[in-house]
């Protein structure tokens, strides 16, 4: 079994998902589309991820190769029928991807925030074995608006209506992030755009708690993580 993974910046990569591919010898191989590498033939992958990253997903001018990125992921998911797993940009990308539409989150979602599943999301075999309402990170100033069609919507928050979905029986995505570890935070801060996002949305002092808030959810993330990892993992087998 092998992986592909789509990365858009080099800080956001599979994160906590790396620890459980090693602990089963899965391979995995990233492409750095913001670098400029191009993507593989998906002959020799079994499953796909898409990561986060900074850019909008209708940030072509400035990122050419989401075009092409996007189109990958419509092969992928629709001709193909491969499993994929999308987090927060891979997300939307995901949506754009299949016809669906994007748009600015009105209230910034920056924190370690509540996410509830929808009664589809609690019988979906992806959050199997997983707390109906969790606790994660968040940190996106786009949403998807309208999901493709056929989507179901299987998590939502207070002020995003859309925060995981399913595709058919092989794709899912969700907007917040279970791939993080003790690290995240601050190496993501590290970003200008989410640097900005975090002091113009929490104000002067909020990485320090965010920091605070994402350490005292760390031992459930992780729970939750390797527990969304198994059952992704049961679905390639």
């Amino acid at each position: 079994m092998r992986i592909l993974v789509f990365q858009h910046v080099d800080c956001e990569h599979p994160g906590s998902l790396r620890q459980f591919l090693a602990e089963d010898g899965i391979e995995w191989d990233a492409v750095y589309l913001h670098r400029g590498d191009k993507i593989p033939s998906f002959d020799n992958y079994d499953a796909l991820w898409v990561m986060g990253g900074p850019m909008d997903v209708w940030d072509i001018e400035e990122n050419p190769w989401l075009v092409d990125e996007k189109a990958a992921i419509r092969h992928w998911v629709r001709v193909l029928g491969k499993p994929y797993l999308g987090l927060c940009l891979g997300h939307q990308l995901l949506a754009d991807a299949l016809g669906g539409t994007c748009g600015p989150q009105k209230i910034p979602e920056i924190g370690v925030l509540e996410v509830e599943l929808t009664d589809e999301g609690k019988s979906d075999p992806l959050f199997k074995g997983t707390a109906h309402r969790q606790q994660c990170l968040q940190w996106h100033s786009v949403r998807v608006a309208q999901a493709p069609e056929g989507a179901i919507i299987l998590a939502k928050s207070d002020v995003c209506s859309i925060q995981a979905m399913r595709i058919g029986t092989n794709a899912w995505s969700m907007q917040y992030h279970v791939e993080i570890e003790p690290d995240t935070v601050e190496n993501w801060s590290a970003i200008p755009a989410y640097a900005e996002a975090l002091t113009n949305t929490l104000g002067q002092g909020a990485l320090s708690n965010l920091k605070k808030n994402t350490d005292e959810n760390m031992s459930q993330c992780l729970s939750c993580a390797k527990q969304i990892y198994e059952n992704f993992m049961r679905r390639i087998v």
